[in-house]
Protein backbone atom coordinates (compact mmCIF):
# COMPACT_ATOMS: atom_id res chain seq x y z
CA UNK A 1 0.00 0.00 0.00
CA UNK A 2 2.47 2.25 0.81
CA UNK A 3 4.53 1.79 -2.18
CA UNK A 4 1.22 2.51 -4.13
CA UNK A 5 0.73 5.89 -2.60
CA UNK A 6 4.71 6.73 -2.83
CA UNK A 7 3.96 5.52 -7.06
CA UNK A 8 1.11 8.14 -6.83
CA UNK A 9 2.61 10.85 -4.97
CA UNK A 10 6.27 10.71 -7.74
CA UNK A 11 4.08 10.70 -10.62
CA UNK A 12 1.25 13.39 -9.58
CA UNK A 13 1.69 15.52 -11.98
CA UNK A 14 1.72 13.09 -15.10
CA UNK A 15 -1.07 11.36 -13.62
CA UNK A 16 -3.05 14.89 -13.67
CA UNK A 17 -2.32 15.27 -16.99
CA UNK A 18 -3.76 11.85 -18.18
CA UNK A 19 -6.70 12.15 -16.58
CA UNK A 20 -7.29 15.63 -17.53
CA UNK A 21 -6.70 14.32 -21.45
CA UNK A 22 -9.13 11.65 -21.14
CA UNK A 23 -11.70 13.98 -19.57
CA UNK A 24 -11.41 16.76 -22.13
CA UNK A 25 -11.03 14.01 -24.97
CA UNK A 26 -14.39 12.84 -23.61
CA UNK A 27 -16.08 16.09 -23.38
CA UNK A 28 -14.74 17.11 -27.43
CA UNK A 29 -16.02 13.55 -28.80
CA UNK A 30 -19.58 13.88 -27.03
CA UNK A 31 -19.96 17.85 -27.85
CA UNK A 32 -18.56 17.41 -31.30
CA UNK A 33 -20.08 15.25 -34.03
CA UNK A 34 -17.26 14.85 -36.02
CA UNK A 35 -14.94 13.70 -33.44
CA UNK A 36 -17.25 11.57 -31.86
CA UNK A 37 -17.52 9.66 -35.90
CA UNK A 38 -13.56 9.89 -36.15
CA UNK A 39 -12.89 8.40 -32.16
CA UNK A 40 -15.36 5.19 -33.61
CA UNK A 41 -13.64 5.51 -36.79
CA UNK A 42 -10.26 4.98 -35.25
CA UNK A 43 -11.80 2.36 -32.57
CA UNK A 44 -12.97 0.19 -35.49
CA UNK A 45 -9.96 0.06 -37.23
CA UNK A 46 -7.97 -0.74 -34.08
CA UNK A 47 -10.63 -3.42 -33.32
CA UNK A 48 -10.55 -4.75 -36.99
CA UNK A 49 -7.45 -5.09 -36.79
CA UNK A 50 -7.36 -6.99 -33.33
CA UNK A 51 -9.93 -8.87 -34.79
CA UNK A 52 -7.94 -10.15 -37.90
CA UNK A 53 -4.67 -11.06 -36.20
CA UNK A 54 -6.57 -13.14 -33.87
CA UNK A 55 -8.64 -14.61 -36.73
CA UNK A 56 -4.86 -15.26 -38.53
CA UNK A 57 -3.88 -16.92 -35.27
CA UNK A 58 -6.86 -19.63 -35.16
CA UNK A 59 -6.68 -20.47 -38.72
CA UNK A 60 -2.90 -20.86 -38.32
CA UNK A 61 -3.30 -23.01 -34.94
CA UNK A 62 -6.63 -25.33 -37.03
CA UNK A 63 -4.30 -25.37 -40.04
CA UNK A 64 -3.06 -29.15 -39.00
CA UNK A 65 -6.97 -29.89 -38.94
CA UNK A 66 -7.57 -28.37 -42.07
CA UNK A 67 -5.23 -30.54 -44.01
CA UNK A 68 -5.86 -33.92 -42.75
CA UNK A 69 -9.58 -32.96 -43.79
CA UNK A 70 -8.05 -31.90 -47.03
CA UNK A 71 -6.14 -35.09 -47.40
CA UNK A 72 -9.06 -37.35 -46.32
CA UNK A 73 -11.23 -36.03 -49.07
CA UNK A 74 -8.26 -36.06 -51.49
CA UNK A 75 -8.11 -40.16 -50.31
CA UNK A 76 -11.63 -40.38 -51.19
CA UNK A 77 -11.75 -38.60 -54.62
CA UNK A 78 -8.86 -41.01 -56.05
CA UNK A 79 -10.97 -44.01 -54.80
CA UNK A 80 -13.45 -42.91 -56.85
CA UNK A 81 -11.08 -42.09 -59.80
CA UNK A 82 -8.69 -45.92 -59.79
CA UNK A 83 -11.94 -47.33 -59.20
CA UNK A 84 -13.55 -48.77 -62.32
CA UNK A 85 -17.17 -48.07 -63.32
CA UNK A 86 -19.57 -51.39 -64.19
CA UNK A 87 -20.95 -51.12 -68.11
CA UNK A 88 -24.52 -50.50 -67.20
CA UNK A 89 -27.69 -50.25 -69.29
CA UNK A 90 -30.82 -48.55 -69.04
CA UNK A 91 -31.96 -50.80 -65.68
CA UNK A 92 -29.73 -49.28 -63.69
CA UNK A 93 -32.84 -46.67 -63.11
CA UNK A 94 -35.10 -49.50 -61.65
CA UNK A 95 -32.17 -51.52 -60.60
CA UNK A 96 -30.45 -49.48 -57.69
CA UNK A 97 -28.54 -52.62 -56.77
CA UNK A 98 -25.99 -51.71 -59.62
CA UNK A 99 -23.19 -50.16 -57.88
CA UNK A 100 -19.45 -49.13 -58.96
CA UNK A 101 -16.88 -51.59 -58.94
CA UNK A 102 -14.94 -51.35 -55.44
CA UNK A 103 -11.71 -52.29 -56.69
CA UNK A 104 -9.05 -50.18 -54.49
CA UNK A 105 -9.59 -48.18 -51.03
CA UNK A 106 -7.43 -45.21 -50.12
CA UNK A 107 -6.36 -44.73 -46.37
CA UNK A 108 -4.39 -41.60 -45.38
CA UNK A 109 -1.12 -41.76 -43.49
CA UNK A 110 1.28 -39.51 -41.60
CA UNK A 111 4.95 -40.14 -42.65
CA UNK A 112 7.20 -40.03 -39.30
CA UNK A 113 10.43 -41.19 -40.78
CA UNK A 114 12.11 -41.49 -43.82
CA UNK A 115 15.28 -42.26 -45.02
CA UNK A 116 16.75 -41.48 -48.56
CA UNK A 117 20.61 -41.39 -48.32
CA UNK A 118 21.20 -45.38 -48.21
CA UNK A 119 20.99 -47.63 -51.05
CA UNK A 120 17.38 -49.75 -49.34
CA UNK A 121 15.48 -46.98 -47.80
CA UNK A 122 12.78 -47.05 -46.13
CA UNK A 123 10.05 -44.80 -44.81
CA UNK A 124 7.79 -44.95 -41.37
CA UNK A 125 3.92 -44.02 -41.36
CA UNK A 126 2.12 -43.60 -38.34
CA UNK A 127 -0.71 -46.22 -38.99
CA UNK A 128 -1.18 -50.27 -38.76
CA UNK A 129 -3.00 -53.26 -38.72
CA UNK A 130 -5.71 -51.07 -36.51
CA UNK A 131 -6.08 -48.14 -38.91
CA UNK A 132 -6.59 -51.23 -41.91
CA UNK A 133 -2.78 -50.93 -43.54
CA UNK A 134 -1.88 -54.21 -44.54
CA UNK A 135 1.55 -55.87 -46.10
CA UNK A 136 1.88 -55.20 -49.78
CA UNK A 137 -0.26 -51.71 -50.56
CA UNK A 138 0.58 -49.53 -53.13
CA UNK A 139 1.97 -46.68 -51.77
CA UNK A 140 1.55 -43.12 -53.11
CA UNK A 141 0.95 -39.19 -52.61
CA UNK A 142 -0.17 -36.38 -54.76
CA UNK A 143 2.56 -36.54 -57.41
CA UNK A 144 3.03 -39.84 -57.72
CA UNK A 145 4.69 -43.84 -56.88
CA UNK A 146 5.95 -43.74 -53.09
CA UNK A 147 6.46 -47.75 -52.51
CA UNK A 148 5.21 -50.39 -51.11
CA UNK A 149 4.01 -51.63 -47.44
CA UNK A 150 6.83 -53.83 -46.02
CA UNK A 151 5.67 -54.43 -42.59
CA UNK A 152 3.05 -53.53 -40.43
CA UNK A 153 2.42 -53.04 -36.77
CA UNK A 154 -0.69 -52.56 -34.84
CA UNK A 155 -0.25 -48.58 -34.98
CA UNK A 156 2.45 -48.02 -37.70
CA UNK A 157 3.64 -49.47 -40.71
CA UNK A 158 7.40 -49.37 -42.85
CA UNK A 159 7.59 -48.64 -46.65
CA UNK A 160 9.91 -50.14 -49.05
CA UNK A 161 10.90 -46.59 -50.79
CA UNK A 162 11.06 -46.39 -54.87
CA UNK A 163 14.64 -45.50 -53.65
CA UNK A 164 15.01 -49.23 -52.94
CA UNK A 165 17.65 -51.28 -54.69
CA UNK A 166 15.48 -54.46 -54.07
CA UNK A 167 12.00 -52.54 -55.21
CA UNK A 168 10.51 -53.71 -58.54
CA UNK A 169 7.47 -51.64 -59.77
CA UNK A 170 5.62 -52.69 -62.93
CA UNK A 171 5.47 -49.43 -65.32
CA UNK A 172 4.87 -48.40 -68.32
CA UNK A 173 5.91 -45.52 -71.04
CA UNK A 174 1.86 -43.73 -71.38
CA UNK A 175 1.89 -43.27 -75.05
CA UNK A 176 3.03 -46.19 -76.57
CA UNK A 177 1.95 -49.08 -73.32
CA UNK A 178 5.74 -50.88 -73.73
CA UNK A 179 6.15 -52.33 -70.38
CA UNK A 180 8.74 -52.34 -68.18
CA UNK A 181 10.28 -52.51 -64.56
CA UNK A 182 10.79 -49.53 -62.18
CA UNK A 183 14.34 -49.78 -60.13
CA UNK A 184 16.61 -48.04 -58.98
CA UNK A 185 20.03 -48.08 -58.79
CA UNK A 186 21.30 -46.59 -55.46
CA UNK A 187 22.46 -43.50 -56.44
CA UNK A 188 20.62 -39.79 -57.35
CA UNK A 189 17.82 -39.63 -55.36
CA UNK A 190 15.64 -37.77 -58.17
CA UNK A 191 15.79 -40.28 -60.35
CA UNK A 192 15.00 -44.00 -61.22
CA UNK A 193 15.59 -46.69 -63.98
CA UNK A 194 13.30 -48.40 -66.28
CA UNK A 195 14.69 -51.40 -67.23
CA UNK A 196 13.09 -53.98 -69.78
CA UNK A 197 11.66 -51.69 -72.01
CA UNK A 198 12.22 -53.73 -75.90
CA UNK A 199 14.02 -51.42 -78.63
CA UNK A 200 11.27 -51.07 -80.99
CA UNK A 201 9.24 -49.14 -78.72
CA UNK A 202 9.12 -45.37 -80.04
CA UNK A 203 10.10 -42.84 -76.87
CA UNK A 204 11.44 -39.35 -76.46
CA UNK A 205 13.15 -37.35 -73.63
CA UNK A 206 10.23 -35.98 -71.64
CA UNK A 207 7.57 -38.91 -72.01
CA UNK A 208 5.42 -39.55 -69.01
CA UNK A 209 5.97 -42.90 -67.45
CA UNK A 210 3.08 -44.13 -64.96
CA UNK A 211 2.17 -47.75 -63.46
CA UNK A 212 1.18 -50.67 -65.93
CA UNK A 213 -1.47 -52.35 -64.23
CA UNK A 214 -0.76 -55.40 -64.53
CA UNK A 215 0.41 -55.45 -61.17
CA UNK A 216 -2.09 -56.02 -58.14
CA UNK A 217 -0.30 -53.27 -55.71
CA UNK A 218 -1.01 -50.16 -58.08
CA UNK A 219 -3.77 -49.22 -60.39
CA UNK A 220 -3.06 -48.30 -63.80
CA UNK A 221 -1.46 -45.02 -64.70
CA UNK A 222 -0.52 -43.31 -61.89
CA UNK A 223 2.65 -40.94 -62.55
CA UNK A 224 6.31 -41.96 -61.57
CA UNK A 225 8.40 -40.01 -63.57
CA UNK A 226 9.61 -38.32 -66.76
CA UNK A 227 11.97 -40.30 -69.27
CA UNK A 228 15.68 -37.73 -68.75
CA UNK A 229 18.16 -40.20 -70.86
CA UNK A 230 17.75 -43.18 -73.03
CA UNK A 231 20.74 -46.27 -72.71
CA UNK A 232 21.39 -48.77 -75.53
CA UNK A 233 23.10 -51.79 -76.02
CA UNK A 234 24.40 -53.51 -78.80
CA UNK A 235 23.90 -56.78 -76.45
CA UNK A 236 20.61 -56.30 -75.60
CA UNK A 237 17.44 -55.59 -77.49
CA UNK A 238 16.48 -53.38 -74.60
CA UNK A 239 16.80 -50.07 -73.32
CA UNK A 240 17.63 -48.94 -69.95
CA UNK A 241 15.90 -45.69 -69.36
CA UNK A 242 16.68 -43.33 -66.55
CA UNK A 243 13.56 -41.45 -65.21
CA UNK A 244 13.36 -38.46 -63.22
CA UNK A 245 10.33 -38.55 -60.34
CA UNK A 246 8.30 -36.47 -59.86
CA UNK A 247 7.97 -36.70 -56.11
CA UNK A 248 11.34 -35.08 -54.09
CA UNK A 249 11.46 -38.09 -52.01
CA UNK A 250 13.52 -35.89 -49.51
CA UNK A 251 10.49 -33.72 -48.93
CA UNK A 252 7.36 -36.04 -47.84
CA UNK A 253 4.88 -35.58 -45.52
CA UNK A 254 1.85 -37.74 -45.94
CA UNK A 255 1.03 -40.83 -48.24
CA UNK A 256 -2.00 -42.57 -49.45
CA UNK A 257 -1.97 -46.13 -49.26
CA UNK A 258 -3.97 -48.31 -51.65
CA UNK A 259 -5.66 -51.76 -51.21
CA UNK A 260 -6.68 -53.91 -53.80
CA UNK A 261 -9.71 -55.56 -52.31
CA UNK A 262 -9.55 -58.17 -54.39
CA UNK A 263 -5.84 -59.02 -54.29
CA UNK A 264 -6.22 -62.08 -51.84
CA UNK A 265 -8.54 -64.16 -54.47
CA UNK A 266 -6.03 -62.92 -57.38
CA UNK A 267 -3.43 -64.89 -55.71
CA UNK A 268 -5.08 -67.86 -54.81
CA UNK A 269 -6.06 -67.85 -58.73
CA UNK A 270 -2.75 -67.39 -59.73
CA UNK A 271 -1.27 -69.70 -57.34
CA UNK A 272 -3.99 -72.44 -58.13
CA UNK A 273 -3.08 -71.80 -61.98
CA UNK A 274 0.80 -72.60 -61.38
CA UNK A 275 0.03 -76.09 -59.57
CA UNK A 276 -2.17 -77.56 -62.17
Amino acid sequence: MQQIIYFISKNSTRLLFLLLLVVSLYLTTQTHSYHQSQMFHSANVVSGTVYEKTNNITEYLHLKDENNRLAEENARMKQILYNSALIVDSTFAVNPSIRIAQDYKLFHAKIIKNSFFKKDNYLTIKGGKLNGVKKDMGVINSKGVIGIVENVSNHYATIQSILNTHTKISAKISNTDHFGTITWDGKNTGYVQLVDIPKLAALHKGDSIVTGGISTIFPENIPVGLVDKVYTSKNSNFYTISVRLFNDMTNISSVYLIENVHIKEILELEEETINE
